[in-house]
């Protein structure tokens, strides 16, 4: 036994544990500026559609943060930037239509025809909502009124173009979320969101840096299994 008021010393971490926290460190790091960079981008091209990513509503009264979304895609749609419009989001606990839904009604009254309306009303999570915008547009992909050609799938056909609008910080993700599910996306964040504009950004932006490699984890792991995300 080791003498009263004696330590033993503590087992240093092997350098490969080290190792190993500083590139996972430095991974975080590059995601999270990566994140600021995307934050950034915003195309002028035009697409086949927008696709809109959904946020809360009260009682179909969109969210001041989906307003500025749905703000952003009217002002896409009425430039003649795309000819219809994807709206994402489902019902949360409590809420009696979707969010898509909610923004079909604020779209609608604001001068979009409804028939230039796609929803996806089901989806959840960013993961979810574009797995199912990917799977409305793939549906109609010969009925689309289609602005581009340029880019193809996996299997040599036309993939649609999209201009992705939510706020600033989820930018990255979408993109990749999007080329994953055969999309070719479009960058077009909404710069009004009450989000952007108050320090809160910083927040989400910390919170981003964590949903990016979860999610595309998560992808990989449905790719290999064959499975789809749902809700």
């Amino acid at each position: 036994m080791p003498a009263k008021g004696l330590r033993l010393p503590l087992p240093r971490p092997s350098r490969l544990i080290w190792r190993g926290i500083l590139v996972l460190l430095a991974g975080w790091l590059v995601c999270l500026v990566a994140i600021a960079g995307w934050s950034r981008r915003s195309s002028v091209d035009k697409a086949d559609a927008i696709i809109v990513l959904g946020a809360a509503q009260y009682g179909g009264r969109p969210s001041p943060v989906l307003r500025s979304r749905l703000d952003h895609a009217l002002g896409l749609y009425k430039s003649g930037r795309a000819p219809d419009v994807v709206l994402t989001g489902g019902r949360r606990p409590g809420d009696q239509i979707s969010e898509a839904a909610a923004g079909r009604r604020y779209l609608v009254r604001r001068g979009v025809p409804n028939e230039h309306i796609l929803l996806e009303s089901s989806g959840r999570t960013s993961l979810a909502s574009m797995q199912g915008a990917a799977d409305v547009l793939h549906a109609l992909r010969d009925s689309l009124q289609r602005v581009s050609r340029n880019s193809a799938d996996a299997n040599g056909e036309a993939s649609p173009r999209v201009l992705l609008v939510s706020d600033p910080f989820h930018m990255l993700r979408l993109e990749i979320l999007a080329r994953m599910h055969g999309l070719s996306p479009l960058m077009s964040p909404t710069r009004t969101s009450p989000i952007s504009a108050n320090r809160a950004v910083l927040e989400y932006m910390l919170r981003e840096s964590v949903a990016l490699p979860t999610d595309l984890a998560l992808m990989l792991w449905l790719k290999v299994t064959g499975r789809q995300i749902e809700g």
